[in-house]
């Protein structure tokens, strides 16, 4: 099997730092888990680590733009390098600003409802770490196929989750202000899950291009 890191360079650390923005997408959505399951002593700690995870995945991509700039051979094209930070950082971008939103919120939070989208945006982001991950170990289409699909399903999934709780908001004993609040917060949630997706595309962009 050819590996992208022999056929197009040595430059391990793009691998690192892609890696890294990843996990910390992947930190922000579990630590947004645990504040809505609003487990003892996790709430304020919790949305003071996603600020923390924020801020760190945003030191990563000025990083890697600034590896680009000063690295001569990369692993792939700059432009896909720069497409899956920007993407990635988008994740835990969103998940932050969920959690402004839900420690202002006046409203009633169905906690169950958020869960049961939340839940998908772990699942959608796992799937996308899978994905970063295998950049490095060389043109694996198969895999990468495979962690796609299960991208996609958990986006389709979320769509549907999305339409019953905008029935619930509409159905429910809500008043006409806490819809529209309840409604933000379920749009982030699932603009969180899109970001994923989003990101995910782009590394199976990558892999189809050098396979």
């Amino acid at each position: 099997m050819i590996s992208l890191k022999k056929l197009l360079g040595k430059e391990e650390k793009f691998f690192d730092l892609l890696e890294a923005s990843a996990e910390e997408a992947e930190a922000s959505a579990s630590l947004l888990a645990k504040i809505l399951a609003n487990e003892s002593n996790a709430k304020a700690s919790s949305i003071h680590d996603i600020i923390q995870t924020r801020r760190k995945d945003k030191r990563i991509t000025q990083q890697i733009t600034e590896e680009l700039c000063r690295t001569f051979v990369t692993p792939f094209e700059r432009e896909d390098i720069e497409a899956l930070s920007i993407a990635l950082y988008r994740i835990p971008k969103t998940v932050e600003k969920i959690v402004e939103r839900l420690t202002i919120c006046p409203a009633r939070v169905p906690r169950e409802s958020m869960q049961r989208q939340v839940a998908l945006l772990e699942e959608a982001v796992g799937a996308v770490v899978f994905m970063v991950r295998q950049l490095r170990k060389g043109i694996q289409v198969g895999r990468i196929q495979d962690a796609n699909n299960r991208l996609q399903f958990a986006e389709g999934e979320a769509d549907k989750v999305m339409l019953a709780l905008v029935k619930e908001l509409y159905n429910g004993p809500f008043e006409a202000k806490e819809v529209v609040i309840l409604m933000e917060l379920h749009d982030l949630v699932e603009t969180a899950v899109d970001r994923a997706r989003d990101a995910g595309q782009v590394v199976f962009q990558i892999m189809l291009k050098y396979s």
